[in-house]
């Protein structure tokens, strides 16, 4: 599938929030048959929707393919907007209510939510106190983002700085904080496969904002005392992970964004219902990875929901 032929964008016109028009942007598969399963992939951060082979193997397994684009993301970004910024992971709640209700009244069929890594978060977050929960039939989470990867020390260090330091300004920032070569073990230009646009995943990242710490935080703290998804659940997660401060080959096999170990500690617990996928030597957007890995991973995925 061709990505600008293959896909339709639709605006969305959200609330106004702190900082003025706000939209987000649906995109569907032109294949989609309108009268089938459907699965909405939400994207992670410092990210957007560029996976059309990824769509087209839902199209192939009897899916409709939507992505959403959230706020502040990727097609959804406006001049005015600081890029990627939220006080709250449910901000997002009103783009995810009006797609599942928009496609459920389309459909009146299963709905599946696909989130990637801060993605993941903010789908679980969603599963569990979303509007329209109650209308999402599974959850599959491609290496989500639960915990900072971090020791306990470092994360509250950071945290009392982040508190500190926004009770004078919500927007006060800190830039170069992200290693460079994830993007540089994903994009063709460099060492990757993949074209995406690198204005909108941007190879140093965007500044990062305290307040988004803070909200990512809340987040997890809040999923970890109060989750309890009521669905199925596919936490898909590498085989290991690394930190890494320039390019290797072990950045084409592990995780070098989140720690495995985290994911599968509280991935277990997001629900009753919750399987647990390792894919050896995946990459942290685990259909990123080299040809014969994601290939691996979307069959184990297909095998979960022919079962869910």
């Amino acid at each position: 599938m061709n990505l600008e032929k293959d896909f339709t964008s639709q605006t969305l016109k959200l609330e106004d929030d702190y900082e003025g028009n706000v939209i987000a942007t649906l995109i569907s598969c032109n294949a989609n048959t309108g009268n089938q399963k459907s699965v909405i992939y939400i994207h992670g951060y410092i990210d957007y929707f560029f996976h059309p082979h990824v769509a087209e193997k839902f199209i192939e397994n009897g899916f409709d393919f939507y992505a959403l684009d959230l706020r502040k993301y990727g097609r959804s970004w406006l001049s005015h907007q600081r890029e990627n910024y939220c006080k709250s992971i449910t901000e997002y709640f009103e783009e995810i209510t009006i797609v599942i209700n928009q496609i459920y009244e389309k459909n009146q069929s299963p709905i599946y939510l696909l989130g990637h890594s801060t993605g993941g978060l903010t789908a679980s977050s969603y599963a569990n106190f979303g509007e329209a929960k109650d209308k999402i039939s599974g959850l599959i989470l491609n290496s989500p983002f639960l915990d900072f990867y971090d020791s306990a020390f470092k994360k509250n260090a950071i945290l009392a700085t982040c508190n500190m330091l926004c009770l004078f300004y919500d927007y006060a920032y800190i830039i170069n904080t992200l290693s460079p070569v994830y993007i540089q073990s994903i994009h063709q230009d460099f060492e990757g496969e993949w074209n995406f646009n690198l204005k909108w995943k941007y190879t140093q990242g965007f500044p990062t904002y305290f307040k988004w710490v803070l909200a990512i935080d809340e987040a997890h703290e809040r999923l970890r005392k109060y989750s309890n998804i009521q669905v199925p659940i596919l936490v898909m997660h590498s085989s290991a992970s690394t930190k890494l401060s320039k390019f290797s080959e072990e950045a084409m096999q592990n995780d070098i964004v989140l720690d495995v170990e985290d994911i599968k500690e509280r991935g277990a617990k997001l629900g009753n219902q919750v399987t647990l996928l390792e894919i050896e030597n995946a990459m942290h957007d685990i259909f990123l990875s080299k040809e014969s890995v994601r290939e691996k991973a979307l069959e184990g995925m297909f095998e979960w929901l022919l079962e869910n």
